[in-house]
């Protein structure tokens, strides 16, 4: 007993000493005094501080570890809620990440829809209003001046949506910084827009004369084919990636143009027709070669503005083309009370909502699905065209579709798919090879837990 009061007063003379209890002894005073020495310890003092314990001989039981359980029990209570914050904090992200893939995965399909049905829409009022009234090229113009409320429809959507709203010069300021720092001059307006108007009134043009010689399938079906020219373009002007994966996309083009052709055995209207579509094809691969090549890549008000000054300069420098094709009788009609505005604003609504919808995918979707919309108006218009009792779909016209659509679709892959598909199958050969050594483990631990029940060790073969 000396020897531990000695123990005691060396480490500070503020504790009291401590008392053993003899055996069989009650000793309620010196248990709660000590309760009460110790207790401070587990507020003021580290976990390194000294345990004391009674400990009686005859029964069992221990008149101690009050503050070796406090520290402890504060301690779990501790990690507990800071592991109880980390997995609410990892569920809610868990949760936001899965809530807006799903919206992105609606928005997708809600586009691939809208995009598909646009085309379709516009392809089959053209094939309607060409039974009545045939004027390809006022078509043309009279659509492409639809374009200039594109950046109307823009803003309109800007003030619905941000918090910030800007007036309409500012934002349109902004939006013209696609031309360069200083905007849009009169020097750029005529120097960048002049080519890419052109480009788009060729390649719709061309396309309503295709849609005259071909059924709306073949025509969709051979426009997709501007997938593998432009990716031809981009290798040999912008020097891209080459992938043979896309080289054999593009010959497979190339092999559709050539068996749609032949589906007719070669008929001139025929040939004529796919003429026109692969030339539409291939001047839409020119005009998004050279936008990203002189203008990059531009956001959704950047393009809004420019296809809303391509529809200014259809206005103001082609119109004299009708006007010249209209006296030469080339395109002649009676009176405008004759024209067909229904159709005529159907179409150019539509050929609009068309390419709203292609901009308005990219921000709030996958750019991949828009180009899956585009590939599906090809069913899209066969449906039609099987409903309408227009076309016969023979082998070689089928096969030729069918091979454009896969042409297309290869097309879509991304640049490493041939890196992704290797990891994805070595990730598989490591789940099956993990699926395989945790069956060869489960008899083994089966085998030796019943032998052990039995008193012996057995140890499995290898």
């Amino acid at each position: 007993m000396h020897h531990l009061d000695r123990i005691i007063g060396a480490e500070g003379t503020s504790r009291s000493s401590v008392t053993r209890c003899k055996p069989g002894a009650n000793c309620p005073s010196s248990h709660s005094g000590i309760s009460r020495q110790l207790s401070p310890l587990s507020v003021t003092e580290d976990s390194s501080a000294p345990i004391l314990e009674l400990q009686n001989r005859g029964s069992s039981g221990v008149c101690g570890h009050r503050v070796e359980r406090q520290n402890r029990s504060a301690d779990n209570g501790t990690q507990t809620h800071s592991e109880n914050s980390s997995q609410e904090n990892r569920i809610k992200t868990r949760c936001l990440s899965c809530t807006s893939m799903v919206l992105k995965a609606i928005w997708g399909l809600l586009i691939i829809l809208s995009v598909s049905s646009s085309w379709v829409g516009t392809t089959q009022i053209v094939k309607i209003t060409y039974k009545n009234f045939y004027c390809p090229f006022f078509m043309t113009w009279f659509s492409t001046n639809w374009n200039i409320m594109f950046f109307p429809v823009y803003y309109s959507g800007h003030l619905a949506t941000a918090q910030e709203k800007q007036s309409p010069m500012k934002k349109f300021r902004e939006c013209s910084r696609i031309f360069g720092e200083d905007g849009l001059t009169l020097k750029l307006f005529l120097k960048r827009t002049a080519p890419f108007s052109i480009l788009w009134t060729l390649t719709n043009y061309l396309y309503l004369l295709a849609l005259k010689k071909l059924t709306a399938t073949d025509v969709s079906a051979l426009f997709c084919c501007n997938k593998a020219f432009v990716f031809l373009l981009s290798w040999i002007v912008l020097k891209d990636r080459f992938m043979g994966v896309r080289i054999v996309a593009a010959i497979m083009a190339i092999t559709g143009i050539v068996m749609m052709a032949y589906a007719d055995n070669f008929h001139a209207d025929s040939i004529i027709g796919v003429a026109f579509a692969v030339g539409s094809a291939s001047t839409s691969a020119l005009y998004k070669v050279l936008f990203k090549m002189f203008l990059g890549s531009a956001n959704f008000g950047e393009a809004a503005h420019f296809v809303s000054t391509l529809g200014f300069f259809n206005l103001i420098f082609i119109s004299f083309t009708p006007v010249i094709l209209y006296f030469t009788k080339v395109e002649h009609w009676s009176s405008f009370a004759a024209l067909p505005w229904g159709c005529l604003c159907g179409m150019a609504g539509l050929w609009l909502a068309f390419n709203i919808l292609v901009n308005v995918g990219v921000v709030l979707t996958y750019p991949i699905l828009i180009s899956i919309g585009t590939v599906l108006s090809v069913p899209g218009n066969a449906a039609v065209d099987l409903l309408k009792q227009e076309v016969i779909f023979n082998v070689v016209r089928l096969a030729a579709t069918i091979i454009i659509c896969i042409g297309f679709l290869l097309m879509l892959l991304p640049e490493e798919w041939d890196e992704i598909t290797l990891r994805f199958i070595n990730s598989l050969k490591e789940k099956k090879s993990e699926e395989h050594v945790d069956d060869v483990t489960d008899p083994s631990v089966h085998l030796r837990g019943r032998s052990r029940a039995n008193g012996t060790v057995s140890i499995p073969l290898a």
